[in-house]
């Protein structure tokens, strides 16, 4: 069995995780109190079940009672959301040392969650993670859920992602992220947390999916006519995408994904490790009955601007890797007609030096949608992850904001008076300018007279020669 371990930390990464283990319940045919369902009208549906349930244990834990409880760890500085799901409807489901939450908040601080704060119940969620980790006959890696700017979600997640390298090195570590948005924050010192967090984990994981809110509001207001979404309808559609991604180490598949493969064919170099979200299609259920989407309608829908979960114009740089995972009734034979047809087009532009490019998985599970909710039950649906030169514009957006304040240092008072050095601004935003400098350095054309432009950058270098020392 290759277990994963899901981890939710702070506001954003629990409120998430609320909603993608309801929608894998759902999927998997599990009751919130953890049983599976067993009455006469649903043992046809279970017994066709079976076999595509085959491998969902490497995320769920049978108990000798028979209940189903998720491989999932809740994890938030101050209570409140947390008790949603203690007092919720999906109580019975975690067990309650899942759920960890502390007394006092973060505040948005990402040295409060870092240091005063975090360093208080560090030990108590390792050491709920070890017990976690015991229960795994193979424990294939982490799932992290968290967002940038928030306190919890920045700086206790640095400080534990330091934790899970030092005891689980090897274990591949991914991230689910919510990323600053361009225009709309919920926080002042947002820019703060997100540099200083990228910096400090950007040895720690080894692929960081992104998401912005922006980019999902247009979405729910545009595609599903939702003139105000609340968090739980965004929290849904990013919950849609995880599914897509974790489908293939949850069900038997014609073509499955694990997790070494999605870093292994998506990170060219270890700093480049910040691939974009899409998926497609996106449609309302009032809609669903006048349109149908063929494979080829749905990968090119990936490559739309509309389609992106990050507000990042894919047309403003290269790609250098693809990774498309398609579920429900799709063949290979189609999806590489679809495949073809976008490498034909000259608006996708891959960087030279990859020539092949798309990594696939399918898998036979259709997507399942929520009752009553926003978004259409369909065919075949895909969920696309892409690892793009264009993504430096978003680590340039958000240098920029730092800047403005750092040169006033507006609102430093409340970092360094946790116990943190005004230097660790300084060497965050050295960090940040060189992975700015990578994505563009890695885009450059290798012809002609550009031919040493497209050596490995020198920061990109520096990683690789520590980790052969380190590993030889």
């Amino acid at each position: 069995m290759r277990e994963c371990l899901s981890i939710h930390v702070g506001q954003a990464g629990v409120q998430i995780g609320d909603v993608c283990w309801e929608l894998y319940c759902l999927e998997h045919g599990i009751h919130p109190d953890g049983f599976v369902l067993d009455s006469k009208k649903d043992q046809l549906e279970t017994t066709k079940m079976k076999y595509t349930d085959a491998s969902f244990d490497s995320f769920f834990c049978e108990t000798r009672a028979g209940t189903h409880v998720p491989r999932a760890l809740f994890i938030d500085l101050e209570p409140t959301v947390i008790d949603g799901i203690r007092t919720g409807k999906y109580r019975s489901l975690f067990h309650p040392e899942q759920l960890i939450s502390g007394k006092e908040d973060a505040a948005n601080n990402y040295a409060r969650g870092h240091y005063s704060v975090g360093s208080k119940i560090i030990d108590l969620v390792l050491e709920r993670i070890r017990k976690l980790a015991k229960q795994c006959s193979g424990l294939q890696g982490f799932l992290i859920f968290r967002s940038f700017g928030g306190g919890t979600g920045s700086g206790f997640t640095s400080l534990l992602m330091e934790q899970l390298s030092i005891q689980y090195g090897r274990k591949t570590k991914l991230e689910f992220s919510v990323y600053p948005a361009p225009r709309m924050s919920s926080a002042v010192v947002e820019p703060y947390n997100s540099i200083l967090t990228t910096h400090f984990t950007l040895e720690h994981s080894d692929c960081t999916f992104m998401v912005d809110n922006e980019a999902l509001y247009d979405i729910c207001h545009y595609k599903l006519g939702v003139v105000r979404p609340s968090y739980t309808i965004i929290n849904r559609l990013i919950g849609q995408a995880v599914s897509s991604i974790t489908a293939s180490l949850r069900f038997e598949g014609a073509l499955n994904v694990d997790l070494m493969e999605f870093q292994t064919n998506l990170v060219p170099y270890p700093r480049i490790h910040f691939p974009m979200t899409a998926f497609a299609p996106i449609i309302s259920a009032d809609n669903a009955y006048h349109r149908d989407f063929s494979v080829s309608d749905i990968t090119a829908a990936c490559f739309e601007f509309s389609n992106q979960l990050v507000k990042c114009d894919p047309r403003l740089g290269k790609y250098m890797a693809c990774c498309l995972l398609y579920r429900g009734d799709v063949v290979p034979k189609d999806v590489n007609e679809a495949i073809a047809a976008m490498k034909s087009r000259t608006s996708v532009q891959f960087v030279d030096w990859c020539p092949t490019g798309f990594k696939v998985g399918i898998n036979n599970q259709p997507l399942t949608v929520m009752p009553g909710g926003e978004l259409a039950k369909v065919q075949r649906a895909v969920c696309m992850l892409s690892n793009t030169t264009a993504v430096a514009e978003a680590w340039a957006r958000l240098n920029h904001k730092f800047d403005l304040m750092y040169a006033k240092r507006a609102f430093l008072h409340w970092y360094t008076r946790e116990g943190m050095e005004e230097e660790e601004f300084s060497e965050a935003r050295e960090d940040l300018a060189a992975l700015e400098k990578d994505y563009e350095e890695v885009g450059q054309s290798s012809d002609g007279e550009g031919e040493n432009e497209c050596e490995v950058p020198r920061s990109l270098f520096n990683t690789l020669y520590s980790q052969l020392v380190e590993f030889p």
